[in-house]
């Protein structure tokens, strides 16, 4: 079975640490910044998610949400993924993302997510 609590590095550097699972497979966290996230205005930030129920499929799918703490920059980035475990038993996240950043007016918004 996958699960994701405890901590995950990224090939970039980046960290999740999944701090509390719920029963009902929602789960929060941190989201630390490498150092090919762009620099020290990058805080650590905190992360919301959920994952198929472990007991329906050994191997979830999972979503969650990381609401930047930046110094001036208002961002949000969602992650959807699914969490495989290879026979040795070694568990690896596998995700995309999509990153939306605040713009001032909807003539801008073309512009706001990557």
């Amino acid at each position: 079975q996958c699960l994701l609590s405890g901590s995950w590095q990224s090939n970039t550097g980046c960290r999740m640490v999944v701090s509390t699972l719920g029963k009902d497979s929602r789960f929060s966290g941190s989201y630390l910044p490498g150092p090919a996230a762009g620099g020290s205005e990058l805080l650590t930030s905190p992360l919301e998610g959920s994952q198929q129920d472990t007991g329906l499929v050994p191997q979830p799918t999972f979503s969650f949400t990381v609401n930047w703490q930046l110094r001036e920059i208002a961002w949000t980035t969602v992650f959807l993924g699914q969490c495989y475990v290879d026979t040795n038993g070694e568990e690896t996240l596998h995700a995309l993302w999509l990153l939306r950043e605040v713009t001032d007016s909807p003539a801008e918004d073309w512009k706001a997510t990557r």
